[in-house]
Formats: structure tokens, C-alpha cells, sequence
């Protein structure tokens, strides 16, 4: 260890700054000390003056001289060897340039940092076990391991109950019709008509959304056997967008307790498109922008922007 520190550094130097950095500091304090202290007693003022004004100057001169001295003897004491703990790393302290390219500086810093927060997660990590509880992670994994999965009770709400909840949001809304159906089973289809707006293909499994397109209302939306067209996009760039909006509402709105809140609100923010040829961006205050209406609405202010606004 003795011999690293001594590489690249001289330790006569070395000693010598030191008794520097204290000198100075000395020298620093008479300069404050003689601030504090102000001008003497004298016979007249312009003695006192005098005086005040000859010390300081003094231990200026001292300061400086001090400081002179410190940076000549830092100049003699050498830099130690860095490229012990990083091994080859080393090689880049040879740069030339370094004052440009700091790489190696830099990645000691790293390096330090990463020791610090391997000293401190170590640290934690005994605090924890200390509190461990009675139920932890390994033990829940092995008793999961024991006993069969139970499915969410969620995620398997009956016909009834979805039926119900889809006509509650289709009377609250008068001009938006909501059509259920059930083309697979338990698997719903909802078709959405936002007065002569647009038309919305939702696919459910239970109450919960699994994806929506939305088509221009005097796009054809049944498929030549008279199914709902649940692949197919919108010829309309401006109700791709919508789709693309839909579909970020549907990765907010999420609370997995309490699916039919869930519902309601998407539902709620989709029934905001009713003036999408009608309302201002809130930003711009255009009705157009590239071509096309505000197509983004606020998630909770259900206000419109345009995409770009939005930001």
C-alpha cells in the first residue's frame, strides 16, 4: 500500500506543503483578524488610518507570498499513479489532450461512486435482514409453488353484470349509442356510434378493454359476413390518430379493482370526440394543423390539442 502512495509522488515536497497550507492559513487570519480589529488607538485619525492601512497591506503581502510558495511546492509533489485500481484503464490518463477529453478523470469518479453505493447497499441489506418478515418474498414464491393458481374473480364477471353496466353508461350518455354483442362466447364486442361523428369497435373480455378502432361514422365496419371488423383500420388519417389516442387511453384508465369505473371513464373521455370538426386547439387556438383537427384529448380536462400542441 506504502509503495502505490509513493509512486509518482515527493513525499519531501509533500511535507513542505503541508507546513505551506498552514502558513498560509495563518497568514489569512491576520488578514481577517486585522479587519475586525479596525484602525488602533492613535493620537489623530490620519495616524490611525495610517497604521490600518500599512498592516493590512502587510498581510496581504503575506497571503500572497504564502500562496506563491504553496504553488510552487504543489508543482513539485507530483501526481500518484491512478491506473492501479482501474488496471489497462490507466492508459487513458496518457491522452495529451486531457483537458478536452476527460475520460479518465471521469471514470475514476465513476469508479469511487461505485464503490460507495456497493459500501451502502451492503449496508442496507443487513438493515433489511435484520427486519425481515415472517412472510417473505422466497417463502411466498415456495408456498405458490404448493398451491394451485386462483384466477382474479375479476376477470370472470358474469354476462348479467356486463350487460348492466353497458346499459347504465348508455343511458347516461344520450347521444352516444352503445350495441353489445357476443360473436366468441364470453368475449363482448361493443360497437360505439358518437352521434354523426364516428363510429368505435370495442373488443372486451369481461369488462375489461382489450383494444379500439375508430372509423369515420360513414365507414363500413362489418366485415362480407356480417361480423364487426375488429382488424382493419380507418381510411381517415385523422381517425387513425384517434385510434392511436384510443389506445394510450386505454393503458391509463386502469384500475384492475374496480373495472366498470374503468369503462365509464374511457367511455367518458371517448364521448368528448363529439365536437372533433368543431372544437379549438386549447394551445394554438387553430382549428387545423398539417391537414388536421385536434385529435388529443386531455385525460383529465378532456380538452382539445393537437398532437404536436400537446407537448
Amino acid at each position: 500500500m506504502a509503495d502505490s502512495l509513493s509512486v509518482g509522488i515527493n513525499l519531501d515536497a509533500f511535507a513542505h506543503a503541508i507546513n505551506a497550507i498552514q502558513q498560509l492559513r495563518s497568514s489569512v487570519t491576520r488578514v481577517f483578524d486585522t479587519l475586525k480589529d479596525g484602525m488602533k488607538n492613535k493620537e489623530t485619525l490620519e495616524g490611525r488610518e495610517k497604521a490600518f492601512i500599512s498592516d493590512f497591506q502587510d498581510n496581504l503581502h503575506a497571503v500572497n507570498r504564502d500562496l506563491n510558495e504553496l504553488e510552487r511546492l504543489s508543482n513539485l509533489v507530483g501526481r500518484p499513479s491512478e491506473s492501479h485500481p482501474l488496471h489497462n484503464s490507466g492508459l487513458l490518463s496518457l491522452d495529451p489532450v486531457q483537458d478536452k477529453t476527460p475520460l479518465y478523470s471521469q471514470l475514476l469518479q465513476a469508479y469511487k461512486w461505485s464503490n460507495k453505493l456497493q459500501y451502502h447497499a451492503g449496508l442496507a441489506s443487513s438493515l433489511l435482514n435484520q427486519q425481515s418478515l415472517k412472510r417473505s418474498a422466497m417463502q411466498m414464491g415456495v408456498s405458490a409453488k404448493r398451491r394451485p393458481k386462483v384466477q382474479p374473480t375479476t376477470l370472470a364477471l358474469p354476462p348479467q353484470y356486463v350487460d348492466d353496466v353497458i346499459a347504465r353508461i348508455d343511458r347516461m350518455f344520450p347521444d352516444m349509442s352503445l350495441h353489445l354483442s357476443r360473436p366468441n362466447g364470453s368475449s363482448a364486442v361493443l360497437l360505439v356510434t358518437l352521434g354523426k361523428v364516428l363510429k368505435a369497435i370495442v373488443v372486451m373480455r369481461s369488462l375489461f378493454i382489450d383494444r379500439t378502432i375508430v372509423k369515420a361514422y360513414n365507414e363500413n365496419v362489418y366485415t362480407e359476413d356480417g361480423k364487426l371488423d375488429i382488424w382493419s383500420k380507418s381510411s381517415y388519417q385523422v381517425f387513425q390518430k384517434v385510434t392511436d389516442h384510443a389506445t394510450t387511453a386505454l393503458l391509463h384508465y386502469q384500475l384492475p379493482q374496480m373495472p366498470d369505473v374503468v369503462v365509464r371513464s374511457f367511455m367518458t373521455w371517448l364521448r368528448s370526440y363529439i365536437k372533433l370538426f368543431q372544437a379549438t386547439c386549447q394551445r394554438c387556438g387553430k382549428f387545423l394543423q398539417d391537414g388536421l383537427p385536434p385529435t388529443w384529448r386531455d385525460f383529465r380536462t378532456l380538452e382539445a390539442f393537437h398532437d404536436t400542441c400537446r407537448q
